[in-house]
């Protein structure tokens, strides 16, 4: 069976456990009573994620690129735990800091969640480039590439693989910790999940626990699709 088929199946057998999990554990008059919010929620979650990643993705991978060029080595890792800052602090600190302030709403939770993505952003750009074979660079230095087309060329490919990593956790620490969210204003699955625990309503709870789970498994699929068609040698 061809290696991308496997997955794929397996990957539809997973969401089919999951889902087949859920109406067996909550049953289906909950999902139904509780569709337009599930797709409501799925929105601003999706929100929430994909635009805190979004400036993840411009602040951490530039930053990391710039780490990782030798003048600024030898102060890596002391600048690296400014990045730590939103990993240091509980993402609830984190939240209740913006909140305090920028005010409630997505803009104070959509930062906090730019903050708890970056560094894992960061310290794999930098740990990928750091990490490329000296052979590699000697030979484009050997047939002329400017600094700009080696990095291009040569280094951000042989470094993409340890770069995706980064990404891939980030989006996961991301999916997982919007749900706090609600507790500044931002919607997301936390309007299922918080409630539910306020009110003992477990059905609730579950509900919007494996739909943030669900959420992080598709993208987590996605970003690894992804990886293995930019970097088809490395796909098994």
């Amino acid at each position: 069976m061809h290696p991308l088929l496997k997955r794929s199946l397996l990957f539809v057998g997973a969401i089919i456990v999951v889902l087949a999990l859920l109406v067996w554990g909550i049953g289906m008059e909950t999902i139904k009573a509780r569709q337009v919010d599930l797709v409501y929620l799925g929105q601003q979650h999706m929100i929430l994620v994909f635009s805190s990643m979004f400036f993840a993705l411009l602040v951490g991978i530039p930053a990391g690129i710039l780490l990782s060029r030798p003048a600024a080595r030898g102060m890596a890792e002391y600048v690296m735990q400014i990045f730590n800052v939103g990993n240091t602090l509980p993402p609830l600190a984190v939240l209740a800091l913006a909140m305090v302030v920028i005010g409630i709403g997505d803009t104070p939770a959509i930062i906090a969640l730019f903050l708890a993505s970056l560094l894992p952003i960061v310290r794999n750009t930098y740990a990928g480039l750091c990490s490329v074979p000296p052979s590699l660079l000697e030979a484009a230095n050997g047939i002329g590439m400017t600094k700009w087309q080696r990095l291009r060329q040569v280094e951000l490919p042989a470094a993409w693989p340890v770069m995706l990593s980064g990404i891939r956790i980030a989006t996961a620490i991301n999916v997982g910790t919007a749900p706090l969210a609600f507790l500044i204003g931002a919607s997301s699955y936390g309007e299922l999940i918080f409630p539910g625990i306020y009110l003992n309503d477990f059905p609730t709870l579950i509900l919007g626990a494996a739909a943030t789970a669900l959420f992080a498994l598709i993208l987590d699929t996605l970003l690894a699709a992804l990886g293995r068609a930019m970097s088809p040698h490395l796909a098994r």
